[in-house]
C-alpha cells in the first residue's frame, strides 16, 4: 500500500546562506548608508538589529526574498515582537522545525474533512498517510498544500 509522511523540515544551511547574502545585500543598499543595521546567525535563530522600526521590517523582507532566492518557504519564519534598546531595535527570527501536536490534528482533520480514502497517524512531529492508491496521495498533497494552515510542508517517504 502506498504511503507517505508530512513533514515540516527547514534547511538551515541554506538559511545560513540566505542570511549570508541578505548581509551582503546590506552593504549595497543606499537606504542604509550610515545605518547601524545587521544580520546574525546563531543556529537556529537569525537576529536582525536596525535604529529604527521601519529599518527592522526592511531587513525582515530582505531575509525573506533570500530565503525564497534559495528556495527555503517563508513560512517556516517564525518573526518574533520588535523590542528597543535605547536607540537600537532588534528582533529575533527563528525557524520552525517538526509538526506541533495541534497543527498535525488540523492536517488530519483537513483530510479527513475532503474525504479521501486514506488512513492517517501522527507520528511525533510527523504525520503518516496510508491509501491505496497513489493518486490519494497526491490529492492529499494538493489539499495540504492549498490550506493556509501557517506552516510549510514537504512530503517525504513516498512508497508505492
Amino acid at each position: 500500500m502506498p504511503s507517505m509522511d508530512i513533514v515540516s523540515e527547514t534547511d538551515l544551511e541554506e538559511v545560513r546562506n540566505a542570511v549570508d547574502n541578505a548581509s551582503r545585500e546590506l552593504t549595497t543598499r543606499f537606504d542604509f548608508r550610515g545605518v547601524e543595521a545587521s544580520f546574525e546567525w546563531k543556529k537556529p535563530i537569525v537576529t536582525l538589529k536596525a535604529e529604527g522600526d521601519f529599518q527592522l521590517k526592511q531587513l525582515c523582507d530582505m531575509l525573506r526574498s533570500q530565503l525564497t532566492k534559495r528556495n527555503v518557504d517563508a513560512k517556516a519564519m517564525d518573526v518574533g515582537n520588535a523590542s528597543a534598546t535605547g536607540r537600537n531595535w532588534s528582533q529575533q527570527v527563528t525557524f520552525k522545525e517538526g509538526i506541533e501536536q495541534d497543527v498535525a490534528k488540523k492536517v488530519v482533520k483537513l483530510i479527513k474533512a475532503a474525504k479521501f480514502k486514506v488512513q492517517t497517524a501522527i507520528q511525533g512531529e510527523q504525520v503518516r498517510v496510508t491509501g491505496k492508491k497513489r493518486d490519494e496521495l497526491q490529492a492529499v498533497m494538493q489539499a495540504v498544500r492549498k490550506a493556509d494552515l501557517e506552516q510549510s510542508f514537504q512530503f517525504t517517504n513516498f512508497k508505492d
